[in-house]
C-alpha cells in the first residue's frame, strides 16, 4: 500500500535569506513565535497601564514623552514617530492624560501649529513608582538576552518596523484591488 501524498503548500515567502533548502517551515516558525512575544509585550503593556491606572497606550505615551521631553521640542509628531502612531491617534491620548494631570500641552512660541508635549511632575512621580516592578519583569523578560543580541535585536527590529509598514500598505492595496474587483 502506497503512501498517500501530501498536497504540496507554496512556500510562504522568496527571500532566500528566509528560507532553509527551499522550505519556508523555519521562517513560519519565527513569524509565530514573533507574534507570540508581541502578545506578550502587549500584555506586560497593559499591566504597566494598568499598575497606575491607565490604558496600555497611555502609560506608552506617557513613557515616551518622559524620556524625550528633555532632548529637543517634543511635539505630537514626534512622539507619533517614536510611537510608531499617527499624530491623530497621539492627539487623542495625548489629550487623556492631560486631563488626567500627568502632561502639559501648550502651544509652541515658535510654531502656533505645533503643540508641546512635557510631563507633569506628576505624570513624573507615577512612573518613578512604577520603576521598581518595570525592572523586575522587563529583567524576566529579556534574561537570557546577551549584550550582543540586544543591539543586533535593536538593528533588526528598527529595520522589520520600516518593512511591516510598507508591507501593510502594500497589503490594504491588494485588499482594495480584490473588494474592487
Amino acid at each position: 500500500m502506497t503512501k498517500p501524498r501530501k498536497p504540496s503548500i507554496p512556500v510562504t515567502i522568496t527571500q532566500e535569506a528566509c528560507l532553509v533548502d527551499g522550505s519556508d517551515a523555519e521562517f513560519r516558525k519565527l513569524i509565530h513565535a514573533m507574534l507570540a512575544f508581541s502578545a506578550r509585550l502587549l500584555s506586560v503593556r497593559d499591566g504597566f497601564g494598568t499598575l497606575v491606572s491607565l490604558t496600555g497606550i497611555q502609560y506608552s505615551t506617557l513613557v515616551s514623552i518622559a524620556h524625550h521631553q528633555d532632548k529637543a521640542k517634543l511635539t505630537i509628531n514626534r512622539v507619533a514617530n517614536h510611537l510608531h502612531l499617527s499624530g491623530a491617534f497621539v492627539t487623542i491620548e495625548t489629550g487623556k492624560l492631560q486631563k488626567l494631570g500627568l502632561i502639559t500641552k501648550t502651544p509652541n512660541p515658535e510654531d502656533k501649529r505645533e503643540i508641546l508635549l512635557s510631563a507633569t511632575p506628576a505624570g513624573l512621580e507615577l512612573l518613578k513608582k512604577l520603576a521598581p516592578d518595570q525592572q523586575i519583569i522587563n529583567d524576566v523578560l529579556f534574561e537570557t538576552i546577551t549584550r550582543k543580541e540586544f543591539e543586533l535585536m535593536r538593528s533588526i527590529f528598527d529595520r522589520l518596523v520600516d518593512n511591516g509598514d510598507r508591507a501593510t500598505l502594500d497589503l490594504s492595496h491588494l485588499i482594495a484591488r480584490q473588494s474592487k474587483g
